[in-house]
């Protein structure tokens, strides 16, 4: 490398230090940067400027000192663009429109008709033309949509959904192609993770089980996303636990997701019920007013999810193990019942607990990983800031 590429390179890392450290630090003064990164005031000085040129950093006023020169205080521009997350389930998209900082959040959901790969792509288009058409005028525009599949992803491509068809769509080239804007694809119970490991649950090792028409596995090791090599690390879901059990769409029987999924619950309550058009809001209502066939299936729940906890604890070693699911969400002693059901003395060593953010968690998770792309920056605290 010559001597001038060396430059450059220090260039950029410093920027992007500076960068970090008014986002998650700030708002701050010039002499504070230059005195916690160790830089000079007038490197300190020369990199401010330039993000500021780039609409990245602002001037928000003084700080009040007693004596002396009142010093600037910088902060993050945050409304220089906007960040689209999307939640692709079987038949709706729910969207999340942020700006660039995770604030100024608006929510919309539109259902389809669930179709072949060609009806959901024009159905994300139709979507996403809506959200960006209705947006005000802003330097940099909507910097990156990701979106949140249920079922395997690796190398920004969906590889295998057990419950809608996508595998034969390059969907983040097409969308790029379409808004000329970065997609970011992503499994949903990795986005999942993300959310609850950025703005609530700041653990370097975490597990969130997303428990939907499947049941998935977002995995935080040492503080990153661990996906595996080919992306299948946390399809916890096809994970065995009943030998020669129930078929599976992934072509295996006895997986969890046949067992401990909410589809599975509710299809499991249908037919003990013989009410076949119950929905989950009918199963929790029922549940809440004790009735018989619903607390079976709750029972059912606790059982072969507990088995499947159990398992993850002896094989990841967490710190804490994070529920996203319809159960945990509606019934206030879930969580005790399920920690019963673990006869394993490693359980002492990770808390259990509910999702806090719910049906958000995979919709921040996206808001992150935009920003991170974005921005370009590897330790990002921004989301904690902005709960």
């Amino acid at each position: 490398m010559s001597f001038l590429g060396s430059q450059e390179l220090i260039r950029d890392i410093n920027s992007h230090l500076v960068l970090q450290t008014i986002i998650n630090e700030g708002p701050i003064s010039r002499a504070d940067l230059s005195k916690n990164l160790g830089l000079t005031k007038a490197t300190i000085s020369s990199i401010v400027q330039n993000l500021m040129v780039d609409s990245l950093v602002i001037e928000i006023g003084s700080l009040n000192t007693d004596k002396g020169r009142k010093p600037i205080l910088l902060d993050f521009n945050a409304q220089c663009g906007y960040i689209l997350s999307i939640d692709l389930s079987v038949d709706m998209i729910t969207a999340l429109l942020t700006d660039v900082g995770g604030n100024n959040r608006t929510l919309k959901q539109y259902t389809y008709p669930s179709g072949n790969s060609a009806q959901v792509m024009a159905n994300l288009v139709d979507a996403i033309e809506k959200i960006i058409n209705s947006l005000p005028a802003s330097i940099y525009g909507v910097v990156g949509i990701c979106i949140g599949i249920h079922g395997v992803v690796h190398d920004n491509k969906v590889i295998f959904t057990p419950y809608y068809q996508l595998t034969d769509l390059n969907l983040a080239k097409e969308l790029e192609r379409f808004f000329n804007i970065p997609v970011y694809i992503e499994n949903e119970a990795n986005l999942s993770a993300l959310g609850e490991n950025n703005f609530c649950y700041d653990s370097a090792n975490l597990i969130n089980i997303s428990i939907h028409s499947g049941v998935g596995l977002g995995i935080i090791m040492n503080n990153h996303l661990y996906t595996g090599q080919h992306g299948y690390a946390g399809e916890f879901g096809h994970t065995i636990i009943v030998p020669d059990g129930k078929p599976c769409p992934c072509g295996n029987h006895g997986c969890i997701e046949q067992y401990a999924s909410q589809r599975a619950i509710v299809h499991l309550y249908r037919y003990i019920s013989d009410n076949h058009n119950a929905t989950a809001d009918d199963l929790m209502k029922a549940y809440l007013a004790h009735d018989t066939y619903a607390l079976q299936c709750i029972e059912s729940f606790i059982k072969y999810m507990s088995i499947g906890i159990n398992n993850i604890l002896t094989t990841f070693n967490p710190d804490i193990i994070v529920i996203n699911s319809l159960f945990t969400m509606n019934i206030p002693d879930i969580i005790p019942r399920l920690e019963q059901g673990i006869h394993n003395y490693m359980n002492k060593y990770c808390t259990i607990v509910p999702s806090i953010l719910q049906d958000m968690a995979i919709l921040l998770g996206g808001i992150y990983v935009c920003c991170k792309n974005f921005l370009k920056i590897e330790h990002l605290q921004l989301t904690r800031k902005i709960l």
